[in-house]
């Protein structure tokens, strides 16, 4: 059984909802084909993505970007209130202008923050910006659906401008292996070369059988099937947008040397093949 899932669904270019409820049980590392964002308005626990922990206070902002793999720990016995948006990386593509990427707050470089703390004080333009957002998400009133979409692109610009201006500040007290979280960026960036457990273990000063107990520790999942996971990611990315390389190039590019290994573990993973998604994906565009 694989040790994490995707989670969630996504039919629209975006989704805004307040949860209000504790989790009553807990959840397990997970990623989603989408970004996604969290308000924490009421929060005592803390957040984990890719392999850094980051505590949880109110007013503090989470950026998890499709395909990283992350899980809440909360502390059940206090309240857990947010305001939690799900947006198509491909939307935001569609609305970004030239000198305006609305998907920058998701393209951060390894070992930067994925959560931000909003400075204390008066209520930020940015907190009321969302709290109209997710009030007029749930309307019906006349043409709600476009409103709604205007009011999320306002959201995402003061989004960006809080960012920009510092006054989204990192959340310092973030616990991340100081082995291993470099070498998630290091496996990101070379995701198409041998990733094997004795190159990595090389690469980190350590030895393979103690990486992968300290890569388990620190990420909750193992070293082999976090660079699977990951490989595959690539290439269902790669598959799509058009693109005249065939899947067997995408494959190696991706890092399989073995194209029927891939081909297993891509439908095995996305209950789809290569091919489909492919034609899926990049029809029409």
């Amino acid at each position: 059984m694989a040790e994490y899932e995707k989670k969630g669904y996504l039919v629209q270019d975006f989704k805004v909802f307040r949860l209000q409820s504790p989790m009553s049980i807990p959840v397990p590392f997970h990623y989603h084909d989408f970004h996604k964002i969290i308000l924490f308005l009421a929060v005592r626990g803390d957040y984990i993505i890719e392999g850094t922990s980051y505590p949880l206070g109110p007013r503090d902002i989470a950026f998890v970007r499709a395909g990283e793999i992350h899980r809440p720990v909360i502390d059940v016995r206090g309240p857990y209130e947010r305001i939690v948006i799900y947006v198509a990386p491909s939307f935001l593509s569609r609305v970004s202008r030239p000198g305006a990427d609305l998907s920058a707050c998701f393209r951060r470089a390894p070992g930067e923050a994925g959560v931000m703390r909003l400075a204390s004080g008066d209520t930020h333009e940015l907190l009321s910006q969302m709290e109209k957002l997710e009030r007029t998400a749930r309307g019906d009133g006349f043409a709600n659906g476009l409103y709604t979409e205007a009011l999320f692109v306002e959201f995402m610009i003061l989004l960006h401008r809080a960012l920009f201006s510092h006054e989204l500040g990192t959340v310092k007290e973030a616990a991340a292996d100081e082995k291993i979280q470099p070498l998630l960026g290091y496996i990101e960036t070379h995701i198409s070369e041998d990733l094997s457990a004795d190159i990595l273990a090389k690469e980190a000063y350590l030895s393979k059988y103690y990486l992968m107990r300290r890569f388990k520790a620190a990420t909750g999942y193992s070293l082999h099937r976090y660079v699977t996971m990951k490989r595959l990611l690539h290439a269902r990315a790669m598959l799509s947008q058009p693109s005249e390389k065939t899947i067997t190039e995408i494959s190696a590019a991706s890092g399989f040397s073995d194209y029927t290994a891939f081909f297993r573990a891509f439908k095995s993973q996305f209950s789809v093949t290569p091919q489909a998604w492919r034609k899926m994906r990049t029809e029409g565009k």
